[in-house]
């Protein structure tokens, strides 16, 4: 229990930390649409909307992340590339054709992923986000718990299925009449001379007696186990939409999951390429106070500014490792495991996902798992009346019994003289004509768990609705927000190469290099937390229209 609470933890604190750059750097949030309701039919309770990631700094150390198999970049040498590296990029539609859907769908790119390979090579097994879906859905606990609940469900539906079948009983009895009962006779029925009112006692039976049968029963007419068998089928689809609902769910947080990975992966190699830029940027400034071209102050800003961000690496060495920690066990992996991602972002051009946020002219409130599950258990309370309805019915069976019987006043003869034979068919009816109201009130409490179960319904399409407003809501502004730190990015690198050159040719201060490399890394920061909050805002669209995972 302690190990889940640090966990839960975990996943609330991981993204503030993630994606920010220091305490200036502050992220576009989005305007509030509301509580996102959760869809559950029975309370109708619902939580709090997608919160946005939050900031934070993120310096990967080189090498491989212990315990985790996950192989970081190396920081980039004084002669690196001077332009900044991005995600791979792709061409070519978003994938939003409502019948092509795939097990796992986020219409983010070509991939229904939104991923490319990363050719990644590092310890333990590699995933794509698919296997790691896969995965978790095979060994994910809720699940296997849900699986056995409809192996559970599969044995109920027998066991009903079995009162159908014929009934076949043996049973025998050996009795020792201690005291025989006596029973009272006229006299003169032994001897005619004797009293008309005289009575004298007699035993009847012996002192050892002994039984032993076979019966068989078969139920020939029975409203309610009609009924029964009937809800049988609705009683396993039940349990599959239980099993699913799970399913979707996992998938959910294993692709969340999957996502703040790869983003604060991605940003840890960022940040990494802007130590080396730093560093290279200060061995250049060192060399040019050494020739009296600048002052030492100006060295011992970029000093400062470099010593900031190294600090930084020990703490996103934990915070990566803390992120697959998170990972491995929404995908019911163990702590010590080692997992390689196989996949990385595709850097897609905020055009091509504009179409992500229009409405689905195909969706139906059966596509919610929630939705179909709330379906079958009204038609199981249908039923469940229609069953006590039928109790006012009466029942036929048949049944047929064969046996052999012996009594003796001494137990050896009770073994050794013959048993004598007997058998017996016939058939029962059972017509209830009067049980004081019972069923009566029973049906009419029945009644109302089916009109509740209605009312849910009509609260669930609602809830459904609303979240269907607010993931396409909320995926706009986060689309917009993406498209704003997207531009400032660019912007910020512009400015940066031109305060460079201005500052080489010497009509430009240090201060203005240092404050347009710090825009940077806050624009870097800023964009990088609008793309993950893309990402998650458009898991959360996906499983409002119920197209988030579709599995067997």
């Amino acid at each position: 229990m302690k190990t889940n609470n640090i966990l839960f933890v975990a996943a609330l604190w991981l993204p503030s930390l993630w994606l920010g750059a220091g305490a200036r750097a502050q992220v576009a949030t989005q305007p509030s649409v509301g509580q996102q309701p959760t869809g559950a039919a029975a309370s109708g309770q619902q939580p709090g909307a997608q919160q946005p990631a939050g900031t934070g700094a993120i310096v990967a150390q080189p090498g491989t992340t212990p315990g985790t198999g996950v192989s970081v970049p190396s920081q980039p040498s004084v002669n690196s590339q001077t332009e900044v590296p991005s995600i791979n990029s792709s061409n070519g539609p978003v994938n939003l054709q409502p019948n092509v859907i795939t097990t796992f769908n986020s219409g983010l790119g070509l991939a229904p992923t939104g991923l490319t390979p990363s050719g990644q090579q590092g310890a333990g097994r590699s995933f794509t986000l698919q296997e790691a879906i896969d995965f978790a859905v095979s060994q994910n606990i809720n699940i296997r718990n849900s699986k056995l609940d409809g192996a559970s469900a599969e044995a109920r539906i027998r066991e009903i299925k079995a009162s159908a079948l014929p009934q076949v009983a043996i049973s025998s009895s050996l009795t020792d009449n201690i005291i025989i009962q006596k029973a009272f006779l006229p006299a003169n029925t032994f001897d005619p001379t004797a009293p008309a009112d005289l009575s004298i006692p007699v035993k009847f039976g012996v002192n050892y007696s002994a039984n032993a049968t076979a019966s068989v029963n078969q139920v020939i007419y029975s409203a309610s186990l009609n009924v029964g068998l009937r809800a049988a089928a609705t009683y396993r689809e039940l349990a599959q939409r239980n099993l699913q609902s799970s399913k979707v769910t996992v998938a959910e947080q294993v692709a969340k999951a999957y996502y703040g990975v790869l983003v604060a992966l991605e940003r840890a190699k960022l940040l990494d390429y802007n130590i080396g830029r730093l560093d290279t940027l200060l061995k250049e400034t060192g060399a040019l106070n050494k020739q009296g071209f600048v002052e030492r102050l100006d060295v011992q800003r970029l000093e400062v500014q470099a010593n900031n961000l190294k600090a930084e690496r020990q703490n996103v060495q934990n915070l990566i490792e803390l992120s697959y920690t998170l990972l491995k066990y929404q995908m019911g992996l163990g702590i010590n495991d080692e997992i390689t991602l196989a996949e990385q972002l595709q850097d897609r051009n905020v055009d091509d996902l504009r179409p992500l946020i229009s409405p689905d002219p195909t969706f139906r409130y059966s596509s919610r798992i929630e939705y179909s599950t709330l379906e079958s258990q009204i038609k199981l309370a249908e039923q469940d009346i229609e069953l006590t309805q039928k109790g006012y019915f009466p029942s036929l069976s048949a049944f047929a019994n064969y046996g052999y019987n012996s009594g003796r006043n001494t137990l050896g003869q009770l073994i050794t003289a013959p048993w004598l034979n007997f058998s017996t068919i016939g058939l029962s009816l059972q017509v209830p004509i009067f049980d004081g109201f019972q069923k009566k009130y029973q049906i009419v409490q029945k009644r109302i768990t089916l009109q509740k179960a209605q009312n849910s319904g009509e609260l669930l399409r609602n809830s459904i609705d609303l979240q269907i407003r607010q993931s396409s809501i909320t995926l706009k502004n986060s689309l917009q927000t993406l498209q704003t730190q997207q531009r400032n990015r660019d912007l910020a690198q512009e400015i940066v190469r031109v305060t460079q050159i201005k500052y080489k040719e010497g009509v430009g201060s240090s201060i203005e290099v240092l404050n347009a490399e710090s825009s940077l890394r806050e624009a870097q920061t800023n964009y990088f937390a609008s793309l993950y909050d893309f990402l998650i805002t458009k898991v959360d669209q996906d499983r409002s229209l119920g197209r988030l995972y579709v599995g067997n």
